[in-house]
């Protein structure tokens, strides 16, 4: 689940970790609020609105609308309510959105972190994830901070460091010392970093994050570590532990056919392909995907009902496909271990007919547990269904419906 800079950063306050300090908006009226509040408070009339979309390189991004840059720099209120004006229900598109981009429904109005001139300040890079193949957690870092790392682990390898922490260990304090130190730092700004570093980490940690990424990591030129920018992506499955964390998922920001899947405990991913795939279980999902390109066809969406599915869910999942008008076929492939073949079937008959006219082709395909009586289900239901013995045949007829 991910989340908006201004919920990670207040998040990360609670672990200690400075941050740049900010309020969020969301019409230019509040925006103006904020940003009186931010002046007042740290006496200097420069202050930053930032877009909070899912997505990043908003710097570089535009409004499609107002063409305005999806983070700016304001002076004054007449400012903060112009700009302010211009991003709010706008749509911003990045160099992650694609030419879709994203519509901003709040901005962070953040203080100037550039406030003692440009003697001694640096930017650094500090990101903290899950190395799969390690089965470590890593800390990446590097002294360019403040624009792509893509980019910078292209061009200049060698300025990436890693640092791996085993989850059982924690991270050692050398550890610290020695990200502080590669930093080329020293003195106040060294024992700040140590402090700062070691916090974050254990932000990561207690909060469940799959990802965790600080771009700029800014020091100021009095010595100061404080995070200007904060990605924050937390752990689905851990969720569990943070009711007051799923509080802060933000749908709009998420695919609608994936939100809806959620809330029948479908898996499902959208895809741009014109064949739909309904299955139970990832790794048969991924082989039903294989085969249909193979056919010469292309998988729409990824969609595993799962081992509980009964006929609700089924239907619900047919509905989801539905729904995508490039679909112009369903593949309906699955084997019953812990499912029933014959709720499945059930659910696609349901779904048939609660749905009305379809007339796009459903090809499906059922082994396993009932399979026998799931097939006379559909051959006794008068449905125009397509059934298949073997993954090939389900394919081919596939291939079929596509090229009628």
């Amino acid at each position: 689940m991910n989340l908006h800079e201004y919920q990670s950063k207040e998040l990360l306050k609670n672990y200690g970790v400075p941050v740049q300090e900010g309020m969020a908006a969301s019409t230019p009226h509040e925006a103006e609020e904020a940003y009186r509040q931010i002046k007042t408070t740290y006496g200097s009339p420069f202050a930053v609105i930032k877009a909070q979309i899912h997505a990043g390189g908003r710097g570089k991004g535009k409004v499609k609308e107002t063409g305005v840059n999806g983070v700016k720099v304001i002076k004054n209120l007449d400012e903060v309510t112009d700009i302010a004006s211009k991003i709010l229900g706008g749509t911003l598109v990045t160099i992650q959105t694609g030419e879709a981009g994203k519509v901003v429904n709040k901005i962070l109005i953040a203080q100037d972190m550039y406030y003692d001139g440009p003697s001694e300040r640096k930017e650094f890079y500090l990101s903290i994830l899950l190395d799969r193949a390690k089965g470590q957690n890593v800390i990446m870092y590097s002294t360019e901070g403040g624009m792509d790392i893509e980019e910078v682990a292209h061009n200049t390898p060698e300025k990436i460091f890693k640092e791996w922490v085993h989850p059982g260990g924690g991270l050692g304090g050398y550890q610290a010392r020695k990200i502080a130190f590669n930093f080329g730092l020293k003195g106040d700004a060294f024992k700040n970093m140590v402090k700062f570093v070691t916090n974050l980490y254990n932000a990561y940690v207690g909060l469940d994050c799959a990802m965790l990424e600080i771009n700029p990591l800014f020091k100021a030129s009095d010595d100061k570590i404080v995070a200007v920018d904060c990605k924050m992506s937390l752990d689905d499955n851990a969720l569990m532990r943070h009711p007051d964390l799923a509080n802060l998922r933000d749908v709009s920001e998420e695919d609608a056919t994936e939100v809806e899947a959620g809330k029948f405990n479908l898996n499902f991913v959208k895809l741009d392909g014109n064949v739909g795939c309904m299955v139970n279980g990832a790794g048969l999902a991924m082989a039903t995907m294989d085969m249909i390109k193979l056919s010469g066809g292309e998988p729409a969406n990824f969609l595993d009902v799962g081992g509980t599915a009964n006929a609700q869910t089924v239907e619900a999942g047919f509905r989801i496909i539905m729904k995508d008008p490039k679909v112009k076929a369903i593949l309906i492939n699955i084997f019953g271990g812990i499912v029933r073949c014959d709720r499945v079937a059930q659910g696609v008959i349901d779904a048939y007919k609660n749905m009305g006219n379809i007339t796009i082709p459903i090809i499906v395909r059922l082994q396993g547990t009932n399979a026998e009586e799931a097939k006379k289900l559909i051959d006794e239901s008068g449905l125009k269904v397509q059934s298949a013995i073997q993954l090939s045949e389900a394919a081919e007829l596939v291939n079929k419906a596509l090229a009628a």
